[in-house]
């Protein structure tokens, strides 16, 4: 492959990755993409590589999404589960980290609760390290993908107007996909009970609009982020009846608008809460087409980190 190169050396989120670095990683992942279309779904860029999966939080989609990517670049995946390891013994994630990269591992991809941990992380390990999500700060790849999607749907992101709609205070989602659409030239709209619209939001250039038909009037896509049920009942979101009627999205309330409006959703999806069965399922979604560019996406990120530099050759 000939795209240029990018200039982080780790992916920890999407704040302050530059626009061409982004554009890059988006590029590539559409020419991996036409591998995943092939016969043969495997190439040997990263052959002899050595990847661990170290996640601390429970995950099916995103593991699986990373794990196939590094197959399919024919690098020699480990999966690390924090539940059957040497932390319920008391060991530190320092020492956890350490005793890994002792192995020769080249990358890290990381899911952990805390915020900030993997950046933490590549203060301790002299490998790649990439964010699978931490905590409620980013989930960079689930950006990437979703912008993938995007662009795949319209040709372009400069100048699209997005809106997310949810739980805006607890996600990671949320955050990547609003620090790599506006650099993308993108306009956002969040949408969500006021006491889950973060006050700092409207200081990263988002707007705020508490209206979700007026939101929909106005976007081309929305994201729709996930309604986490354990904070049901809890004062938070009071009951999941209010909430679908105030938020959710249902072909009734999308068939008040004369237009097509893109509808992504990060998984997992509480279908008849945060969204409808027959809109997930509908033509207006491209939820399908997220997960499988989010192993091509992934796939461009592990090549722009771990694979050839500029002047050396390929496996």
């Amino acid at each position: 492959m000939s795209e240029p190169t990018v200039t982080i050396n780790h992916l920890l989120g999407l704040e302050g990755v530059p626009r061409q670095d982004i554009q890059t990683l988006l590029d590539t992942g559409f020419s991996f993409r036409e591998v995943l279309d092939r016969p043969i779904k495997k190439v040997p860029t990263l052959t002899g590589i050595n990847v661990v999966n170290l996640f601390f939080e429970n995950s099916t989609r995103t593991r699986i999404s990373f794990e196939l990517a590094e197959k399919r670049l024919s690098a020699d995946v480990t999966n690390f589960s924090a539940g059957i390891s040497s932390l319920n013994k008391g060991e530190g994630l320092k020492d956890t980290i350490q005793n890994i990269h002792a192995m020769k591992m080249d990358a890290v991809v990381m899911r952990h609760p805390v915020p900030g941990s993997t950046k933490q992380l590549s203060q301790y390990v002299d490998a790649v390290v990439i964010n699978a999500g931490d905590g409620t700060h980013e989930h960079p790849t689930q950006g990437l993908l979703d912008m993938m999607s995007l662009q795949e749907k319209f040709g372009r992101l400069e100048g699209l107007k997005i809106g997310i709609i949810g739980d805006i205070a607890h996600s990671r989602v949320a955050l990547s996909n609003i620090f790599g659409l506006i650099s993308m030239g993108a306009e956002i709209t969040v949408c969500g009970p006021g006491h889950l619209i973060p006050p700092y939001i409207r200081d990263l250039g988002v707007q705020v609009n508490g209206n979700v038909d007026e939101v929909l009037e106005w976007a081309d896509a929305v994201n729709v982020l996930r309604i986490q049920r354990e904070r049901m009942g809890e004062g938070i979101i009071p009951s999941i009846r209010e909430y679908r009627h105030r938020f959710g999205i249902t072909n009734e309330r999308l068939s008040r608008h004369r237009k097509e409006i893109v509808i992504l959703h990060p998984g997992p999806m509480n279908r008849g809460v945060e969204i409808d069965s027959d809109v997930a399922d509908g033509d207006q979604a491209v939820i399908l087409d997220q997960v499988l560019n989010g192993v091509a996406v992934r796939m461009s990120v592990l090549y722009h980190l771990l694979g050839p530099r500029p002047g050396e050759e390929e496996a």
